[in-house]
């Protein structure tokens, strides 16, 4: 329990009326949560505004209002405080409730299109295997230690986000490795955290359906590095041309990395292979498990950020080389006959061709590449036909599929992927609507040694129809697909 007026301190208040010495037992922005003792703050999102249901909130017995516009009836045994920005004010008051744990371990957050959730999974074991308790805030998983905690969003709401923070601090953690997604900035779900450094790892199109147009994206991206702090450090790709624009207006002290230009952290491939990679990091020679230049870049990240953090820069080389990346990020199985079917999570243009690439890097040349790929419904569709035509240029052979449909019909998203779809390309490209049947086709259409990807839904071990999530492991049905077919 906290006093009102203690969790108010760091808000921008504009009016108050009643006592603010009333004591609060949890925070809320979801007015079906509101019981005595329960601060409600009436929050605008994207669905519903919290303002409508004030009175709710009140004929619940809610302790404290806190919102934007006063409502018209005043019931005098509730404190109502005016703000000027609700979810800024909620995410401040989360912190002070649960005692600002951001501040009591170093906090470190991740942003950019691709590459957040590998780096944070990296991070966090890194980190372990160096000796310290750790959490991690991904969207595969949140964990504290080894103790994992299902995810729902890549950044959780401003009151569970400070309460596992708090779990966190209460279990001896030094540091959290978090992702920092576009939509938690835009929604200030970090609002009144204190971290100790920030990340970028790149940007491309992606949640152009959120956020309507790129530059709104990379705004939201630039603005979690306007609110770092003068001690903590952003840590920046210098090989991304946007990376000099997410640090212009920072407090905090700006580094670079890359494997293209001269900068303070610099790795260069000596090798990639689908064994692993060989590196030049900082003049030291390194071997990783991961593949692709894709995760060059995200190793190189993670050794400059943990650098950065006062760990040393051979002991953090020789613990990369040991680990593995997240659960489907460039995961595979290997069939009795030699084909490679990689799961990847790639669901945007740009992961898509990074993994393609990496796969033509490395693929013997008389490798076949089959794709199967499809989009998310109630996402951005303007990235549809652009997948399938990268998919085209960089495949043998491409299935066209589901992902997570949502609420859309899945064959009016498998008809804006067609679009992009060449003429000189229709003859290498099926459409199956149906992705285990796709899988299926792929498989049997494969010859030893060839290489099946199966792009878009990576971890995910679901398939979202109609608002219903369906057990469907990517990785699972590849496997159980080569057993039926004796591959």
């Amino acid at each position: 329990m906290q006093l009102l007026q203690n969790i108010v301190k760091d808000v921008m208040v504009l009016k108050s009326i009643g006592p603010l010495d009333v004591q609060i037992e949890a925070i809320t922005f979801d007015s079906r949560q509101v019981r005595e003792g329960v601060a409600f703050v009436a929050v605008r999102g994207v669905q519903a505004d919290g303002h409508a249901y004030i009175s709710k909130a009140v004929e619940s017995k809610a302790a404290a209002i806190v919102c934007e516009v006063l409502p018209e009836e005043i019931n005098e045994d509730v404190a109502y405080i005016q703000v000027t920005d609700s979810a800024q004010a909620l995410g401040m008051m989360a912190s002070a409730f649960y005692g600002h744990p951001s501040r009591k371990l170093k906090l470190v957050g991740v942003t950019g299109t691709n590459g957040k959730t590998t780096s944070v999974t990296l991070l966090h074991k890194l980190f372990r295997e160096l000796g310290y308790h750790v959490g991690m805030l991904s969207t595969v998983q949140n964990q504290i230690d080894e103790t994992v905690i299902p995810s729902t969003h890549t950044t959780p709401d401003a009151v569970s986000l400070n309460a596992l923070l708090d779990q966190m601090v209460q279990a001896g953690c030094a540091y959290c490795f978090m992702e920092v997604s576009s939509h938690a900035m835009v929604q200030k779900r970090v609002a009144g955290l204190t971290f100790a450094g920030g990340v970028f790892t790149n940007i491309t199109h992606d949640h152009l359906d959120y956020h309507n147009t790129f530059e709104e994206y990379i705004k939201a991206k630039k603005s979690f590095f306007d609110m770092l702090p003068a001690k903590a450090f952003a840590l920046v790709n210098a090989d991304d041309k946007r990376g000099s624009v997410m640090v212009q207006n920072t407090k905090a002290s700006v580094h670079e990395f890359s494997l293209r230009k001269a900068t303070e952290f610099k790795a260069r491939i000596l090798d990639n292979t689908l064994q692993g990679l060989h590196l030049e990091v900082d003049g030291h020679e390194i071997w990783c498990r991961l593949i692709g230049a894709f995760n060059a870049y995200n190793l190189l990240g993670v050794y400059a950020a943990a650098t950065l953090l006062g760990e040393d820069p051979v002991e953090v080389l020789t613990v990369l080389s040991n680990l593995e990346t997240a659960a489907g990020r460039f995961d595979y199985v290997v069939s009795e006959s030699q084909i490679t079917g990689i799961v990847d999570y790639a669901h945007t243009p740009d992961a898509l061709e990074n993994v393609l690439n990496t796969i033509q890097q490395i693929r013997n040349p008389n490798q076949k590449v089959i794709t199967v790929v499809g989009c998310g419904g109630n996402r951005d569709a303007t990235k549809r036909p652009v997948m399938a035509d990268l998919a085209c240029k960089l495949s043998d052979k491409v299935i066209l599929t589901s992902d997570n449909p949502r609420f859309e019909e899945p064959q009016a998203i498998l008809e804006d992927m067609q679009k992009g779809v060449k003429p000189l390309d229709y003859k290498k490209t099926l459409s199956v609507l149906d992705r285990r049947e796709a899988i299926r086709t792929a498989c049997m259409l494969a010859e030893p040694n060839d290489i099946i990807l199966v792009a878009g839904k990576g971890h995910e071990t679901y398939q979202e129809v109609k608002g219903v999530k369906y057990p469907f492991d990517d990785k699972q049905v590849l496997y159980e697909t080569f057993q039926q077919l004796g591959k």
